[in-house]
């Protein structure tokens, strides 16, 4: 399988989360430059909006 990784070649947002029991995981990069990662369902989730609202598409391909 390919690591799904998101890099700054390849950005974007990667969520996993390998059983119901296990804390899912979470790793961010942006074309922009910033990055993030998270561990656990909550801070995944706020990762996931917070990539949304402000990164990947949300603000162009200008990296402002």
């Amino acid at each position: 399988m390919a690591d799904l990784t998101p890099t700054p070649d390849r950005p974007g947002l990667h969520v996993s989360k390998p059983s119901p029991n296990a804390p899912a995981t979470g790793s961010a990069v942006c074309h922009c430059g910033a990055k993030a990662t998270a561990t656990g369902d909550n801070e995944v989730r706020a990762l996931v909006e917070g990539y949304t609202a402000n990164h990947g598409s949300a603000h162009g391909r200008t990296g402002r």
